[in-house]
């Protein structure tokens, strides 16, 4: 009987869960029979077997229920709020009930009271004479949304073991397809034939290679196997939120809608259940915090119904879910003025504080700006929990908020935490592991090609990889260790593109790929950004793991404004003097002196680096003449040469003439080369308004100074400042 108990609550949950998500969607879609009658399924399965079991009060409310059910389906009964209610407390009865029984094998000392309000209640319903407002569903009133036990049950409870806190408890349970199931055994049947021919082999047998490469064949394929086994879909979280949403946006007086994507992005099971609480808490700040009541939005010009948003997908060998809002978002200024009013910043250190550091303060335990904590949530309040279930779980949480416009919180896991392929890399004589599927290509620069072939710009380091520049990052300058190669001798560069962001990581050296295990990073470390985890590698040495979009943003290559980069390098803080040199290129111009003299010095003009494909220095030489035109052979295709000023006529004659020439692209997507006397800097800009009659070229502030952007290229910016 006990396994026929087991395998009843196992049942019982899942039919639950399914019943929660139907009663949401039927509320939207009225006239679904069938909704209705899956519905109706679950709680006659559940009443069936009980009387099988011998679970008297299960039976009792499960009859209940069944009974509304069927008035329901029938047509005596139509679909209202109230009935919705009352149905989900039918389902959060059972549910209870049934979760003392998977804890006890029982339901625990029946008495006279038990589930008497609620059957009472699926009676009102289903004679229609049951008042609007009349319970107002129990459960709302005397628990905290989110938990999974209705106080009319949880009082009947005490008796058993019924869990009633706020937080889920983690399902322990993965179902797993047989055939996936067959293939585990077969492949467990081939490692343990290829272990007895290994344990057969005699020193020097010529065999021993092959059972070796057949040892390592069916141990991956096993490991393939069992983490296809660990995989799940995060819709099975997600189906969670739909009734939490319904039941918080009542309480707070408000109407919001959930809207889910990419619900078939799977992940390992047991991050998935890490991600469950951190999620919740997303959901209910983003409702209760986030989305502004009725009046206001009217005001705002917004639509009565808020939108929360849950998306998940997969990126650079991560799972990625944000949890976004259309609310209000979160005013820094407020952020910033109750953290000076609590001490945890100086009024100074406010002042310098960018938009992005002023959000991170609302992760302090305890923070929020809220004029009343409330039972719900509270900016600040939970967050500090999401945080750092996430990081346990080796993961990192980013935030972005527009005022008036709303909250994107995203949740970046690893798809596991057991074996992942990784490439091993050496930097200063250290081993560092570097997840493979957040590897693009490596290139290897020959140390007489390096000189020529890495270009660059102020302290900036930029390296022409086919037809796009591609900045560098040097692993020892992010790390801070001495002992690196020198730059005299060969290069390998690993491209990496984390969250959008594509440079190039210099490293010493390359070691065999491997298969590594994943180990956590002990609490002391945690505070180290650019590792994510630790493994033993092959030989027995330790090995950190690099964190790639740590390890991009300690190097200074990040999406942030320009006003947030100066900031950053004004405070000094970890990295800055590599962070000064290396700006977000992908919105830079490069900035060199033409032909024209204005006074004393040559005029200064900018290219958006976008358009540029390459800085080349060119031999005289090379440049060759169509009629009067000079043109270059570049990438098996001629290009014209634009030649203001007459730059090549004037270096005519020189020693090993050469003229520095930027191969780029215009608007229209053409090449060209343009000749320029020499680049000066590559740096930030933002384009000025300016009166077509006063100037024809489009003007840009580039140092404090106004610039003149040429003709032609200024639509590749446009775009992105």
């Amino acid at each position: 009987m006990e396994d026929l108990t087991k395998e009843f609550v196992a049942e019982s949950r899942e039919g639950l869960e399914r019943m929660e998500v139907c009663l949401t969607e039927l509320e939207q879609r009225h006239g679904d029979s069938e909704l209705v009658g899956e519905i109706f399924r679950v709680v006659h399965t559940i009443k069936g077997t009980t009387g099988f079991l011998g679970f008297a009060r299960l039976q009792t409310l499960a009859h209940a229920g069944e009974s509304l059910l069927a008035a329901l389906r029938d047509g005596r009964v139509q679909v209202t709020s109230e009935l919705i209610s009352g149905l989900l407390e039918l389902r959060d009865g059972l549910q209870a009930i049934v979760e003392i029984i998977e804890t006890r094998g029982s339901e625990g000392e029946r008495r006279s009271d038990d589930d008497r309000e609620l059957i009472a209640w699926m009676k009102e319903l289903e004679t229609g004479i049951a008042g609007r407002g009349a319970h107002s569903t129990p459960a709302a009133q005397s628990r905290d949304v989110g938990q999974s036990v209705p106080a009319h049950v949880a009082g009947a409870a005490e008796n058993g073991v019924a869990k009633t806190s706020g937080t889920a408890e983690p399902d322990r349970t993965l179902r797993i397809e047989v055939e996936e199931l067959d293939r585990m055994m077969n492949l467990v049947g081939d490692l343990v034939l290829t272990r007895n021919r290994m344990l057969q082999c005699q020193p020097g047998d010529s065999t021993y290679p092959e059972q070796v490469r057949r040892l390592n064949t069916v141990t991956a394929e096993l490991r393939e196997s069992v983490m296809r086994a660990r995989m799940q879909p995060v819709g099975h979280i997600f189906a969670k939120f739909p009734r939490m949403v319904r039941d918080l946006a009542q309480r707070c007086g408000r109407k919001v809608r959930i809207e889910f994507e990419g619900q078939d992005t799977a992940l390992d099971k047991s991050l998935l259940e890490a991600v469950r609480d951190p999620l919740t808490h997303a959901v209910r700040n983003a409702i209760d915090h986030g989305i502004e009541p009725e009046a206001e939005r009217v005001r705002a010009g917004k639509p009565i119904e808020g939108v929360v948003r849950l998306k998940a997908y997969q990126q650079n060998g991560s799972v990625v879910i944000e949890v976004s809002d259309d609310g209000a978002g979160i005013a820094t200024e407020r952020v910033l003025g109750k953290a000076i009013e609590r001490g945890l910043v100086t009024t100074e250190a406010a002042a310098m504080m960018t938009e992005r550091e002023a959000l991170q303060l609302i992760f302090i335990p305890g923070f929020s700006t809220a004029k009343e904590v409330t039972s719900v949530s509270g900016r600040g309040v939970g967050m500090d929990v999401v945080r750092a279930k996430v990081e346990e779980a080796g993961g990192r949480v980013e935030i972005e908020s527009k005022a008036g416009k709303g909250t994107t919180l995203r949740l970046r896991v690893p798809l596991t935490l057991a074996i992942i392929p990784a490439l091993v890399v050496e930097c200063a004589r250290q081993s560092f592991a570097l997840p493979q599927a957040q590897l693009e290509e490596l290139v290897y620069v020959p140390a007489s090609e390096a000189a020529s072939k890495i270009e660059r710009m102020g302290s900036a380091e930029l390296y022409p990889l086919r037809d796009r520049l591609l900045p560098l990052v040097r692993l020892g300058h992010v790390l801070q260790i001495e002992g690196s190669i020198p730059a005299t001798r060969d290069l390998y560069i690993a491209v990496l593109e984390p969250e959008g962001r594509r440079f190039g990581l210099v490293v010493d050296g390359l070691r065999a790929p491997e298969e590594i295990v994943v180990k956590p990073l002990p609490t002391g470390l945690k505070d180290i950004e650019v590792y994510s985890g630790a493994t033993v590698l092959s030989n027995g040495a330790l090995a950190m793991i690099l964190d790639t979009a740590a390890v991009a943003e300690r190097g200074g290559f990040r999406a942030e404004a320009a006003e947030e980069r100066n900031a950053e390098a004004t405070r000094g803080s970890a990295g800055a003097e590599h962070e000064q040199t290396m700006i977000e290129l992908e919105s830079a111009m490069a900035l060199y002196e033409g032909a024209q003299q204005q006074g004393d010095a040559f005029v200064r003009i900018a290219v958006p680096l976008s358009a540029v494909e390459r800085i080349a220095t060119v031999p005289l030489s090379d440049v060759e003449y169509a009629g009067t035109k000079p043109v270059l052979q570049y990438s098996g295709e001629v290009i014209p040469l634009e030649d203001e000023g007459d730059l090549l006529h004037e270096l005519k004659g020189t020693v090993n003439a050469a003229a520095t020439v930027l191969i780029c692209r215009t608007g229209e997507g053409r090449r060209v080369g343009v000749t320029v006397r020499q680049v000066m800097d590559v740096c930030a800009g933002e384009f000025l308004p300016v009166d077509a009659a006063v100037c024809a070229s489009p003007l840009a502030r580039i140092k404090n100074r106004v610039t003149m952007v040429r003709n032609g290229f200024a639509s590749a910016l446009e775009g992105m400042t």
